[in-house]
């Protein structure tokens, strides 16, 4: 981590028990730290403390080796898990993406205003259609056929890119492929996929239009931890709009692939700002 940083986000997910706060409140405190905003939560189901602390760095926290020695005893105390991440740091993102643009779009927009602070260094796509689009913008573009024959080879190419450029969190921009169980458990917390948020029902083909006959009042989209169990990873991020029978199924599927970009994009942001913790099968996520 640089010397030169100065603000911090810590993460902290331990049993919970009395003083937790009171105790990592006192130790930044104590090391001259101005803490800016501090979250928390305690599950009263799992019994585990989640906790999130943004701060400008004091006297001797300015790399992770000397917070590291400080802060270990007061870590072990409390039996935490927790981790030191730089602010200013932008988490490297791979997008995948097929032949629907749109939360692609969104995403490469918000980065190129400057809206989300994350950095995209390469787009893997298994079509050719999005290569105009990224190559404008400059990035990467990795087209990465996939059929039946070659879907181990090209999965394991994919792994060897994200390796190649040390991302940190892998973004499924409608990606129309199904990923291997063993390429799941390897993605397993840094993975996020987006779709409607029709399932269980409505699988398949056109599911905008299955709605809509079946006159349904609300669409959405669901944003999630990519797991080896198909769409049911747990759940970061959803919003929905009510509908009506004055509209079109393709009303439906405009309203739907706007839906999909925004709740897209927050999901990958919530992420990248270390808002979202894991609770068993389900997030914590503390929001801005």
């Amino acid at each position: 981590m640089s010397e030169l940083a100065k603000t911090f986000i810590l993460t902290i997910t331990c049993p919970d028990t009395f003083g937790i706060v009171a105790g990592v409140s006192s130790f930044l405190a104590d090391e001259g730290a101005f803490v800016t905003k501090l979250e928390q939560f305690g599950d009263p189901n799992s019994k585990r403390f989640f906790m999130r602390v943004k701060f400008e760095a004091g006297r001797a926290l300015r790399t992770n080796a000397e917070f590291t020695e400080k802060f270990t005893p007061i870590a072990e105390k409390f039996s935490m898990k927790w981790k030191l991440h730089d602010f200013h740091r932008k988490p490297k993102v791979v997008l995948m993406v097929s032949k629907f643009g749109h939360c692609l779009n969104d995403i490469l927009h918000r980065v190129a205003s400057n809206n989300l602070h994350i950095e995209i260094p390469a787009i893997v796509s298994n079509h050719e259609d999005m290569r105009g689009i990224v190559e404008w913008y400059g990035i990467p573009y990795y087209h990465l056929p996939v059929s039946k024959d070659t879907k181990e080879a090209q999965e394991q190419k994919l792994l060897d890119l994200i390796g190649e450029y040390d991302a940190d969190l892998v973004g499924l921009a409608r990606y129309m492929q199904v990923l291997s169980t063993d390429l799941c458990r390897e993605l397993e917390g840094r993975c996020i996929n987006i779709h409607h948020s029709f399932l269980p029902s409505f699988k398949g083909a056109k599911p905008y239009h299955q709605a809509h006959a079946r006159g349904v009042k609300l669409i959405g989209a669901t944003a999630h931890y990519v797991t080896a169990d198909l769409d049911e990873g747990p759940i970061i991020h959803q919003a929905v709009e009510r509908v009506d029978h004055t509209m079109t199924a393709d009303d439906m599927v405009e309203i739907g692939r706007d839906i999909e970009s925004v709740v897209f994009s927050r999901a990958i942001q919530m992420h990248c700002e270390h808002r979202v913790f894991r609770n068993d099968h389900k997030t914590i996520v503390f929001r801005r």
